[in-house]
């Protein structure tokens, strides 16, 4: 199956560079761009990608919003946050707003091409280092998680360490089932969309230690 992507940028050099890239891939194809948040959505309803790379900081609607309004639609497409500066504060905030990840303009195309992947099949793309400094100013933006089992809170703290399910599952010594079926049960009580937005939930509560 082909994956469908949009590329959101209000560079037009940008927006060329990452099109000849995905466009060369076999299974990957580029069918919109959009200089502006505003326009994206339009196009995103038009053409129903499977992924959308957003630049977040674009004159009029930015890619906060965008990405906002995206998560938003019946089908959403899965976001992936294209910047220039790892510890953008717009970064963040579109991470809260539902992106799945996030990639610096400067990688490598092979990563990029990657990452498109990774977040089609509905993984979310995690930089725990960068998060964890994103959210060092962010402790106490929400209450303290409460109804998490013990071995729920274990996962959660292996996940903001940016640990896949495999990788859970050795370090807590269970199958891959398990460890799903505990990923799914944080995210259900924490309501978050993904496992982005649970690392967030944990770092703004305090249940993670930023430092």
């Amino acid at each position: 199956m082909t994956l469908k992507v949009v590329i959101a940028d209000d560079e037009d050099l940008i927006r060329t560079g990452l099109r000849v890239i995905l466009d060369s891939e076999p299974g990957l194809t580029v069918v919109g761009e959009a200089a502006d948040g505003a326009e994206v959505i339009g196009v995103v309803r038009r053409e129903r990608p499977d992924v959308v790379l957003m630049d977040v900081r674009m004159p009029g609607v930015d890619g906060i919003q965008a990405t906002a309004r995206l998560v938003a639609m019946d089908r959403p497409p899965k976001v992936l946050v294209v910047t220039t500066f790892e510890n953008d504060d717009y970064v963040y905030e579109a991470l809260r707003a539902g992106a799945s990840g996030f990639l610096l303009k400067r990688t490598r195309p092979d990563d990029l091409v990657q990452a498109v992947r990774v977040v089609a099949a509905g993984e979310t793309l995690l930089f725990p280092a960068a998060i964890r400094r994103l959210a060092g100013a962010r402790t106490a933006r929400r209450p303290a998680l409460t109804g998490l089992t013990e071995r729920e809170g274990e996962v959660l703290r292996l996940i903001a360490r940016g640990l896949s399910n495999a990788e859970i599952a050795a370090e807590l010594v269970v199958s891959g089932e398990t460890v799903k079926t505990h990923v799914g049960n944080v995210l259900a009580k924490l309501g978050a969309r993904d496992r982005t937005q649970a690392v967030i939930a944990a770092y703004e509560s305090g249940f993670v230690s930023p430092r």
